[in-house]
């Protein structure tokens, strides 16, 4: 039981981080079920699901606070700058592409399994943009759902170790 925890351990945080996501911590549980039949795939895409979210109030709520903090710094603060800069400029494409479509446009960018993309990603946009922090939550859960659906079907197919996706 308690080397079994350790497993769904692991996804969760390789789902924590960032970059790496649930893009990284799928295919693990694929390696780690096709060594283990008593490795529950289920349980472990729940997990992982968690995992992933579990940053994202954090991120929501005091990223920006934090780049804002280091944008006069001098060590950081260029680069800091640069986050804002460019956060607020692509939110401000993304609105005027979006408009009200905003939600959606969040949802696909991170449900879609891209380097860069991803609930921390996402999430920092969302915050940088003001959008609601409800809506925000509820949309990086349905990205992170299409992302989990996407890596499922790639990792069942063995694709995910030709592409780069896995760890």
């Amino acid at each position: 039981m308690c080397f079994m925890l350790k497993k769904y351990l692991y996804v969760f945080f390789i789902a924590m981080v960032p970059l790496i996501e649930l893009r990284g911590a799928i295919p693990y549980a694929y390696y780690i079920k096709a060594g283990n039949a008593e490795f529950d795939l289920l349980l472990a895409y729940i997990v992982i699901a968690l995992g992933n979210m579990f940053p994202v109030p954090f991120i929501y709520f005091f990223a920006r606070k934090v780049l804002e903090w280091g944008k006069d710094k001098p060590v950081i603060g260029k680069f800091f700058t640069f986050c804002l800069e460019k956060g607020e400029k692509g939110g401000k494409k993304l609105t005027e592409k979006a408009g009200r479509g905003t939600f959606v446009a969040l949802l696909l960018f991170v449900g879609i399994p891209l380097p860069g993309t991803g609930a921390w990603t996402g999430t920092l946009a969302a915050s940088i943009l003001d959008m609601d922090f409800k809506k925000t939550v509820l949309a990086v859960i349905g990205g992170i759902a299409l992302a989990g659906i996407i890596i499922g079907v790639l990792s069942t197919l063995g694709l995910t170790a030709y592409i780069g996706m896995s760890v």
